[in-house]
């Protein structure tokens, strides 16, 4: 009898994947990779987004300056010296000085602390405001959900510098009103995600039963909905992060931020187009800054978005080796 004919064999002379495994004293199920987690499965996608890992990367590099940046700046930033006004770097080391005679380069890392200050500040008041307002409404529905979208309708209505001005009239131009009234702006977008989000993930069956054991509804907001939620609001924090410090700098330019002698981008912009025809490259590094770290924050949320959804775009991942897809973040976890 021939070795197709043994035991093991099928009808058609072939091993099935049973023998085949005793064969090599090992069971099928160890051939199979453990399944990958949410969390793994984001971390994979983000890993292949290049352009967002090294966005990431220089913004970490920015917080790092923004944090040390008492150690790094090379002289006060605010000190005046009249008699050095609008001299050139020496030995070509530095950005020189300005119209006062300040270091160019010592108010330039300064204000990095500034614009970081600004991001945290706006965004973090735009989250505590819009997203519990956000889950709220989409949790509960009918005339609370109605109340707060009329609210959040009539904030949305007023153009958004014009309503940033007003606030900051009202609570006196600085840099923390100046957040104040970006976080405002920024809270209506937070909430109407967070309640888009919350209208599918309450249909969910994971809701019902946590419904139907007797759960209260804040415990299943905090423990089911919003964890559920959280990733297109990381995305959104992203991207309203590069706004919020565009946004500084354009109420800095303004005189509607932070208030001299302290450095901004924005001021130190205001300040050197004052004397654009005297010393035009005064503009160039501020102006420089405000730009890559508004396009950072834009390719970093582009690649988590990417990373973050059921599938990435075209040619910016690849599945991973089990070929079981991508499955979305949070409790459900599964694939579809």
């Amino acid at each position: 009898m021939s070795g197709a004919d043994g035991p093991g064999a099928q009808s058609d002379g072939t091993m099935s994947a049973w023998d085949v495994a005793a064969e090599r004293d090992v069971a099928p199920e160890t051939d199979l990779a453990p399944p990958l987690t949410s969390r793994q499965r984001f971390l994979r996608r983000f890993r292949t987004q290049k352009l967002a890992m090294v966005a990431l990367g220089f913004l970490v590099l920015v917080a790092i300056v923004a944090i040390l940046a008492p150690w790094l700046t090379p002289a006060d930033p605010n000190k005046i010296n009249l008699s050095n006004a609008l001299q050139a770097p020496p030995g070509g080391k530095g950005l020189g000085t300005d119209q006062l005679g300040r270091d160019a380069l010592s108010r330039l890392i300064a204000a990095t602390r500034v614009s970081v200050q600004a991001s945290v500040e706006s965004v973090g008041i735009g989250i505590v405001l819009g997203v519990p307002a956000g889950l709220v409404a989409g949790y509960f529905g009918g005339w609370v959900d109605a109340v707060i979208m009329r609210i959040t309708d009539a904030v949305l209505s007023f153009p958004p510098l014009i309503l940033a001005i007003a606030v900051i009239a009202a609570l006196g131009p600085n840099l923390t009103n100046a957040m104040i009234a970006i976080g405002i702006i920024f809270a209506p977008r937070f909430l109407r995600l967070a309640r888009a989000e919350v209208l599918s993930i309450r249909e969910e069956t994971y809701i019902e039963a946590a419904r139907s054991i007797g759960t209260p509804a804040h415990k299943i907001l905090v423990r089911h909905v919003l964890p559920n939620a959280l990733p297109p609001l990381i995305v959104q924090a992203s991207l309203s992060a590069g706004f919020a410090m565009l946004a500084e700098a354009g109420l800095s330019f303004l005189g509607l931020g932070v208030q001299p002698p302290q450095a901004s981008w924005g001021s130190m912009l205001a300040e050197a187009a004052a004397i654009i025809n005297r010393e035009w490259t005064l503009m160039l590094a501020p102006g420089i800054c405000i730009i890559l770290i508004t396009l950072a924050f834009n390719i970093l949320g582009d690649g988590l978005r990417d990373s973050i959804g059921r599938e990435t775009r075209s040619g910016a991942g690849a599945l991973p080796p089990d070929g079981t897809g991508f499955a979305p973040m949070g409790l459900g976890g599964g694939d579809e």
